[in-house]
């Protein structure tokens, strides 16, 4: 297993489904967090994962506080259009656990003010870009964080 993605609440299917490949190829696991704005039968889930859902690894909590009192004690960073530091500062490390909150909203603000130091973000160039797609962010810190522990571990 390489690293953990979170997605909290997620509210589009095309997006977790494509998040569900991103896990599968990275050798990631992914976590959902309810409640989702969607069945987990949604065919637009399916399709967007293509055949390859059946063999993500999926766990799934019933609530943000589950999934925080299960997972206490694991590494995490938490991504958010409203963090100072860029996603290439996170020290990326085998099983840490990549916190996105849902397409509307982000993550709740409880989460984001009890977890500043931890914060990061995809820095955006235009004024009238307020955040990108899900699935596209988790790709950015995903794949950078691969390239990160491919080039430490080729030292």
């Amino acid at each position: 297993m390489c690293f953990n993605i979170v997605l909290v609440e997620p509210e589009i299917p095309n997006n977790t489904g494509n998040i569900g490949r991103l896990s599968l190829a990275s050798g990631s696991v992914l976590h959902l967090v309810k409640p989702f704005g969607f069945e987990l039968t949604n065919s637009r889930l399916k399709r967007a994962g293509l055949d390859y859902w059946k063999h993500v690894s999926v766990k799934i909590y019933d609530s943000l506080e589950d999934f925080l009192a299960i997972n206490i004690d694991e590494k995490m960073v938490f991504l958010s259009a409203v963090a100072g530091e860029n996603y290439t500062e996170i020290a990326y490390e085998e099983n840490l656990f990549f916190v996105f909150g849902k397409e509307s909203v982000g993550l709740p603000k409880k989460l984001l003010d009890n977890n500043r130091s931890k914060l990061f973000k995809i820095p955006i160039r235009s004024p009238y870009v307020r955040s990108l797609n899900l699935a596209n962010a988790v790709s950015v810190v995903i794949f950078e964080g691969l390239r990160s522990l491919d080039v430490s571990n080729n030292l």
